[in-house]
């Protein structure tokens, strides 16, 4: 191969696509229902386009683990929408001005690698070579160098292709006026863009006189002369050459190849009415061009819409794990805090007060002869009563008292920067205003409740050495209270008495 042939091949990067496999891809960007395989059936098909996006998927851009070896992997990789949106790219970017190659040569080197790329599948499966994936591939992209030297050497290859009556004849003429074989040039091609290693060997290896290594690469040069059973001018003779040859090197008897053949026939005519598409003209691949332009730009906002919708429930969800935490924290009867977020609250309060040398008061409060109201009226009626109590307590106090039901009937409330004083007035207040209010209605006529509290305070008088030691004191309290008669609120700081006359 000259050096000026190797420098133009170096620079072929992106190969025309059949207008057939464009116009397809246009319509999956267009179909809300398309999928990855969808989408991997029509780009199989196009040897320029897949060997693009097996380049794409191995290279740094996505930095994989492990190599890509064929379509399937490489367009899992990288998503049905970049999927869409390189096909739509790479398969019109390059169609207008290519007015300098023949849209008729083109046409057989796609329709020839369509045919290879079948026949290996079913030349591989007959022979029990099982990866058929990338038998298509390989397949595929054995005359892909056909389309490099006719992009490369335009004033030569087109002449000399179309000038070949067969594939043999083809390659004796680039040999002896390019010094490669078409061949040569995709092997080198590939590995310049750096495809799986096996598919170099099997292009380099698909032409004579080149020597197949082992059992897939002989699949791979052996479905070239069964592409010519639909090609050549003699039809029977290649059809008996290629008998031949599948039984030398593959073992495969006549009934055996047959049945590749029927297989071949029988994918064909999906296949010839793809790539049988009038080639457009300039004016209508314009239009083309400018409609997956128009597809690239709607999916660039599907995917953006996509992102938002993502944001909106990664949002929802966020919203409702702190409704969880929330629920998780209050009492499920209630509604206000449970015994277990209670004691996280008062190790809080605790160590601010003590931090900032503020008061912190807390009142211990139990209904009175709750058991009284379960036995006469049922449990469900305690609930109500409960439910009741806990909003109209939550009603009188401030935003920055905290109510927790401690248990059954027992209720504490935590009072924030306040003295024993203002807090008895509070919860005394409380008291009032909740004897006078139904808790409930029984049978038509309204249930009173009362209840018994005790107070103590952190930092007036008084400092305890932990939460615990405060807690305990309001409960001392509160034993107290209930001793001297109930429906009361005492502190644990003796009250002044008033001065005898």
């Amino acid at each position: 191969m000259s050096p000026e042939l190797n420098a133009a091949l170096s620079l072929c990067r992106n190969l025309p696509s059949p207008p057939g496999i464009a116009i397809r891809i246009i319509e999956l960007a267009q179909d809300p229902e398309t999928d990855i395989a969808t989408a991997a059936d029509a780009i199989a098909m196009d040897m320029a386009l897949s060997a693009r996006m097996l380049r794409i998927a191995n290279s740094p851009l996505y930095a994989s683990r492990r190599r890509i070896e064929n379509l399937g992997q490489a367009l899992t990789m990288l998503g049905l929408n970049a999927t869409l949106q390189l096909a739509l790219g790479f398969s019109l970017a390059n169609a207008v001005g290519k007015d300098g190659l023949d849209p008729r040569l083109l046409e057989r080197i796609w329709r020839r690698s369509v045919l290879c790329a079948l026949a290996a599948r079913f030349l591989g499966l007959g022979s029990g070579v099982r990866r058929v994936e990338e038998l298509m591939l390989a397949g595929l992209l054995q005359d892909v160098g056909s389309l490099a030297l006719m992009q490369a050497s335009p004033d030569t290859y087109p002449a000399l292709f179309d000038n070949a009556t067969s594939n043999e004849e083809l390659l004796l003429h680039e040999r002896a006026i390019l010094g490669c074989s078409h061949a040569d040039a995709g092997a080198q091609l590939c590995e310049q863009w750096h495809l799986p290693r096996y598919l170099v060997q099997a292009i380099a290896n698909s032409e004579p006189p080149a020597e197949p290594e082992d059992l897939f690469q002989r699949c791979i040069a052996l479905s070239g002369c069964v592409a010519e059973i639909w090609l050549a001018a003699d039809a029977d003779a290649a059809r008996s050459h290629a008998l031949q040859r599948a039984y030398r090197e593959l073992g495969m008897d006549s009934q055996g190849f047959e049945l590749v053949l029927q297989r071949v026939s029988q994918m064909l005519p999906e296949l010839c009415a793809l790539l049988d598409v009038p080639v457009p003209s300039s004016a209508r691949l314009r239009f083309l061009l400018d409609h997956a332009e128009e597809l690239k730009e709607l999916r660039n906002l599907r995917e953006l819409q996509d992102a938002s919708a993502t944001r909106r429930r990664a949002d929802d969800f966020e919203l409702m794990a702190r409704r969880l935490a929330e629920q998780a924290h209050l009492d499920a009867l209630t509604g206000v805090l449970n015994r277990r977020h209670l004691e996280t609250v008062l190790e809080q309060e605790f160590a601010r007060a003590a931090h900032m040398n503020r008061p912190l008061s807390i009142a211990f409060i139990d209904l009175d002869d709750f058991k009284k109201i379960n036995d006469a009226h049922g449990h469900l009626a305690g609930d109500r009563v409960l439910q009741s109590f806990a909003s109209h307590l939550q009603e009188q106090l401030r935003t920055s008292d905290t109510v927790a039901r401690f248990g059954g009937e027992e209720f504490v409330v935590l009072f924030p920067d306040t003295n024993e004083r203002i807090a008895l007035e509070v919860v005394r207040r409380v008291l009032d205003t909740i004897a006078q209010t139904p808790m409930a209605e029984i049978e038509g006529a309204p249930l009173h409740v009362t209840f018994s509290a005790g107070v103590a305070t952190h930092g007036d008088y008084e400092r305890f050495a932990n939460v615990q030691d405060l807690l305990r004191a309001a409960d001392d309290v509160l034993y107290r209270s209930k001793s001297l008669g109930r429906n009361r609120v005492i502190a644990r700081a003796p009250e002044p008495q008033p001065a005898s006359g």
